[in-house]
């Protein structure tokens, strides 16, 4: 494995830092403390840091040389309205908040990686460091880039790295093409009659005409959708009633669909629409039905993809590098920096950790210094000097 000796003997310090942010987890768009804590990092450091994006998100940048070359590197800072479980002496003091899903071990490894570039400059043009907020579910990628990332700070790629448990430490997955699924979600709210439940024949029953909905859904993906085509379509609550005796008035569902084409999110959308309104003209009830489209599939670039691979099997070896693992149907924002630059997103193997966004998680401190020094690579080859 090529890792980077200086990063190596710093492992102390990227344990620190992130084990620092880990303790105190902010939510999205509310990572005020997170930023304040990244950015004195980043001054002590001596890198260029720019005015703030999307309230609390960071961009910093080294230019040396001048190529005119330039490359994007994104980590993600915001965490989990969960409770966390680990007993960790560094665990969360932030009630009901957790890092949950390794963004501030993301955080570090780009941190670990700044500091070492930010000592050498073995590189000719400029690289800029995302420190994006509101990943989960926000969107804040989207709204960095609505705010002119891209406008501001014209970059040839644009790549990003994410922890995966169940993929061994020392390991990477590369993939080009859909790496991470299109997440939209949808409310359907069915208005009936309530009444006492003892005389059902004077009400319009909602919950009956839900557990119809909830039924008829499953058909989008085992009847509308080709088989070799993915596509996932979740009820994830339902509320509706509040006593034993009484039929409620209305009911809610809500959930998602997950899939990798904009032709399968609009045909999803589309069956949705003539479920809900059939089931309720057919039961004398009225209903609604609100379809968000909030994050993208995660598309990578081929060439960009391609190069990420050739630096990944360099450090970790070719053996360690999996180029053949199937997509995720979870989602990520940094989609949408990939619907306006060429780049590409990576996987860093977290060991046999506890699944992402359970409350027993933690990120694996002993890949730190592998995915900071997966970045220095990249970026050195990326920006070669003459």
């Amino acid at each position: 494995m090529k890792l980077i000796p200086e990063i190596s003997n710093n492992q102390q310090q990227l344990k620190t830092w992130r084990q620092a942010i880990h303790a105190n987890p902010e939510i999205a768009f509310k990572e005020n403390q997170t930023a304040d804590y990244i950015e004195k990092i980043l001054i002590g450091m001596g890198v260029t840091v720019h005015p703030r994006l999307a309230g609390t998100g960071i961009v910093a940048s080294i230019t040396h040389g001048n190529s005119g070359k330039s490359i994007g590197l994104r980590a993600d800072i915001d965490a989990l309205p969960i409770d966390e479980q680990t007993g960790l002496n560094y665990c969360s003091k932030n009630h009901g908040l957790m890092h949950a899903c390794g963004h501030d071990g993301h955080t570090t490894m780009l941190l670990g990686a700044i500091q070492y570039l930010s000592e050498t400059k073995n590189f000719d043009g400029s690289v800029y460091f995302i420190f994006q907020p509101a990943e989960e579910i926000e969107g804040g990628g989207e709204k960095m880039v609505q705010e002119g990332l891209f406008v501001k700070y014209p970059m040839d790629a644009i790549y990003a790295m994410h922890n995966w448990p169940g993929i061994d430490a020392g390991h990477m997955a590369i993939k080009s093409g859909p790496v991470m699924a299109a997440f939209d979600c949808f409310d359907i709210v069915v208005h009936g009659k309530g009444g006492h439940a003892a005389k059902p024949h004077l009400v319009k029953d909602p919950i009956i005409v839900a557990a119809q909905i909830i039924t008829a859904i499953q058909s989008i993906t085992s009847r509308e959708t080709d088989p070799l085509h993915s596509i996932v379509v979740s009820i994830t609550q339902v509320q509706g009633g509040d006593n034993y005796n009484v039929i409620p008035q209305s009911v809610h569902l809500k959930g998602t669909v997950r899939s990798f084409s904009t032709e399968i999110q609009e045909r999803a959308e589309k069956s949705l629409r003539r479920i809900v309104d059939g089931m309720c003209l057919a039961n004398d009830v009225k209903g609604e039905l609100q379809y968000q489209r909030r994050y993208p599939a995660t598309i990578n670039h081929s060439k960009e993809t391609d190069f990420a691979r050739q630096i990944a099997q360099e450090v970790f070896g070719e053996d360690k590098v999996i180029l053949d693992r199937d997509p995720s149907m979870g989602s990520e924002d940094f989609s949408f920096m990939l619907n306006q630059c060429p780049g590409s997103y990576v996987w860093i193997g977290n060991g046999d950790s506890a699944a992402l966004h359970n409350p027993q998680y933690d990120f694996n401190d002993g890949i730190l210094d592998k995915g900071a020094s997966y970045w220095v690579h990249l970026v050195e080859k990326f920006l070669k000097q003459a």
